[in-house]
């Protein structure tokens, strides 16, 4: 059934409302699109949503529902929601995901359109969404900002989101993840019911969204864009549910969890050839512009190259914990690396790097005994102990590494 329902393409000359819908007057599979209104006490609003969002879909001959994905409000919005035509999905588990999750399994439509209950969003355009939906779009983002074309209506953004944060995790989506688009915040969407199956979404919070984006972005899902106005919030009894530093730091996270080469990988490959150029310099007490590198600038190197090389073996951790997690889709060239990189290979490399490491501290306990346990010569003994300590740590931490990530390993197996 839920493949017929997939896809199915209702009649160009059809509108169901959520009346039509539940009583059978329409089958399923006429459906085709589905608009979901995630809802937490927003009786002042949603009756306007889901009015405009009937209006528009009578407007334009599309045969759809609305639902509104009720997360447990106590201020009469499902009755309100009820009497403008929608069709009321009660979402029993907290959370702006899944009360999208909630509504969009309840959803009998091809197509998806997802926007918020605070009537910032006009839901008289989503005729826009579903036209490039149609074209072949997998995914369309709606842009508020006009760096995509759209628009801002005055006091409807704080100007902390509108000119730094919204831009900049925009930037970074595009950049780190290739998503084309300029407004990574917009909850005002559309999507495939297929893709979303896809996909595969995790959270359950307000990275619900973003993780969307991401996510599709990683699939080479198609994506488009739709320039679109946001309105100031309708609300009068409720506030918004969004605060900025709390959720400007949790999207933050989510964007380094969802890259750990950006996290952990390029900082430890930095940190890693700072470290190295500082043994090339102090090996051999280089001199330079009067400045000596000798076992101090040695001690710092080694510091580097151990944190550097932490980080990388963070980095490959973190990497094989989000795609067995279905965080992060399969990577084929990660999956030729664990060919190479076994775990019996590891641990002989740790193992070399180990006696590698104890055997320059073994002669350097040598060179102390010679000297008849008495001084050294502080400059010449520390490039035999610093390097050695360096190596026995790096031998151990791959031993351990290469068992770690062999564990992890064996889910995907």
């Amino acid at each position: 059934m839920m493949s017929a329902l997939m896809e199915s393409f209702a009649p160009a000359n059809s509108v169901a409302t959520a009346d039509a819908v539940e009583s059978g007057d329409l089958p399923d599979s006429a459906i085709e699109v589905s608009v979901v209104i995630p809802c937490l006490n927003e009786a002042d609003t949603v009756g306007t949503c889901v009015g405009k969002a009937v209006a528009a879909l009578r407007a334009g001959g599309i045969a759809g529902e609305v639902i509104v994905a009720d997360n447990g409000s106590v201020d009469g919005s499902q009755s309100i929601a009820r009497d403008k035509g929608a069709r009321v999905v009660d979402v029993q588990a907290r959370g702006y995901g899944n009360a999208l999750m909630g509504g969009i399994v309840a959803s009998k439509g091809k197509y998806v359109i997802m926007g918020d209950a605070d009537d910032s969003y006009d839901f008289s355009v989503l005729g826009s969404f579903v036209q490039r939906l149609r074209e072949g779009a997998e995914i369309v983002q709606g842009c508020r900002l006009p760096s995509g074309g759209g628009k801002v209506s005055p006091g409807a953004m704080p100007l902390l989101h509108r000119w730094w944060g919204n831009p900049m995790f925009s930037f970074l989506a595009r950049h780190w993840f290739e998503a084309p688009i300029h407004d990574i915040y917009c909850g005002m969407r559309g999507f495939t019911r297929r893709l979303y199956d896809r996909l595969d979404l995790q959270c359950t919070g307000m990275e619900f969204a973003t993780e969307m984006i991401i996510k599709a972005s990683l699939y080479e899902a198609k994506i488009g864009e739709v320039p679109i106005t946001l309105h100031r919030d309708g609300r009068v009894a409720q506030r918004s549910h969004l605060k900025t530093f709390r959720d400007g730091w949790r999207t933050l996270r989510f964007f380094l969890m969802y890259s750990p080469r950006w996290l952990f990988v390029i900082p430890g490959v930095l940190a890693m050839l700072l470290g190295m150029l500082g043994y090339a310099l102090s090996l051999p007490s280089t001199m330079i512009a009067g400045v000596t590198f000798e076992a101090h600038t040695l001690l710092f190197a080694t510091v580097a190259i151990l944190c550097g090389y932490q980080c990388l073996f963070f980095g490959f951790i973190s990497k094989q914990f989000a795609i067995a997690e279905r965080l992060l889709p399969p990577d084929p060239l990660f999956d030729r690396l664990f060919k190479v990189a076994t775990l019996e290979r590891g641990v002989i490399l740790g193992l070399v790097a180990l006696i590698g490491g104890c055997g320059l501290l073994v002669g350097a306990f040598l060179y102390w005994r010679h000297a008849g346990y008495g001084r050294l010569d502080y400059g010449h003994t520390m490039k035999w102990v610093i390097p050695g300590a360096m190596f026995t740590a790096l031998g151990f931490q791959t031993i351990l590494a290469s068992f770690f990530m062999s564990i992890l390993g064996m889910r995907r197996r």
